[in-house]
């Protein structure tokens, strides 16, 4: 009788372990490009599995998926994603993996900005392509928006792992801790500038976030040609916006070729400034290999280049 208990109860032990085993593997989580890579890796901790498509440095704009992200969806248990069509290339991604994983759309929530004239450009190569769409979908660019994206990573990680819940709320809401003081930082950046000398040029419109929540105005070539290289006219019609809103300093961006920009800077008499992290974060030797050194390093440089005389 003892011997018969005793075998039932190592069975029983060795049950629970195993379960205990299955439930502790981690969550299969794909991430549509880096910048939402960071925020899963701060609310999922070792809870998750993270597989991120997009990587640093890399424009999510013109990315063209390979076979092994079909077998990541696949395998997902949550995919990630932007939305407001910024990952052009998902839609058939999805369809050709099959996955049943959780889509989760991160802009949920966040109050969307249209794009002025229907889209903008982005420059590849030193061509102007243009990416269409009803609304910017550049939100991330706003640290109010990034607790929004922050938010709808833990609840889509509680729907997927109840038993995990607590443990990405907490993550939540330590993360959103850290971004409320990177909120007040960059405010205090900007607050210290003068207010007539608050206006760059950046490569494509990727900051408009920034610019309603922080108070930098961003121009762009905007309205540059699409062909490979820009008309005079179009060109010049720029400088004159540029000297007559008075900007100060010309920013490259990461992801970006910067012919167009290095002409503008010449013939507007500005400095190329550095580089500012758009759609990308950088490698993690870069300044900005994560959202919020991204962020920090783009109001100082901003703020460096319109403080200065």
């Amino acid at each position: 009788m003892k011997d018969w208990l005793f075998r039932i109860a190592a069975c029983s032990a060795i049950t629970f372990s195993s379960l205990a085993a299955a439930q502790a593997e981690p969550l299969d989580v794909v991430a549509t490009f880096s910048i939402i890579g960071d925020f899963a890796a701060e609310v999922g901790g070792d809870r998750i599995r993270l597989n991120v498509l997009v990587g640093p440095d890399s424009d999510t704009h013109v990315y063209e998926p390979r076979p092994a992200d079909a077998i990541a969806l696949a395998g997902a248990d949550v995919v990630l994603t932007n939305g407001l069509e910024f990952e052009g290339f998902l839609t058939r991604l999805i369809a050709a993996s099959g996955t049943d994983a959780a889509i989760a759309t991160l802009t949920d929530g966040v109050e969307t900005m249209e794009e002025p004239g229907g889209g903008h450009y982005h420059y590849v190569d030193g061509k102007a392509v243009f990416h269409a769409g009803a609304h910017d979908p550049h939100a991330w660019q706003s640290v109010p928006n990034a607790k929004v994206y922050v938010q709808n990573i833990a609840a889509a990680f509680c729907a997927a792992d109840a038993e995990g819940c607590a443990a990405y709320q907490a993550n939540a809401a330590r993360y959103a801790g850290e971004l409320d003081a990177l909120d007040t930082e960059i405010r205090a950046a900007i607050a210290a500038l003068p207010e007539d000398r608050r206006t760059v040029v950046v490569a494509h419109n990727a900051f408009r976030y920034f610019e309603a929540t922080y108070g930098v105005h961003f121009l762009s070539p905007q309205g540059v040609s699409t062909e490979s290289e820009a008309a005079a006219a179009d060109v010049a019609g720029l400088i004159r916006e540029v000297r007559d809103r008075k900007a100060a300093a010309i920013f490259a961006e990461n992801i970006s070729d910067t012919k167009l920009l290095e002409q503008i800077a010449r013939e507007a008499g500005l400095p190329l400034a550095g580089t500012l992290y758009s759609d990308a974060l950088s490698g993690p030797d870069g300044p900005a290999p994560d959202y919020i050194a991204m962020m920090r390093h783009n109001a100082g440089a901003i703020a460096a280049a319109l403080a200065a005389r």
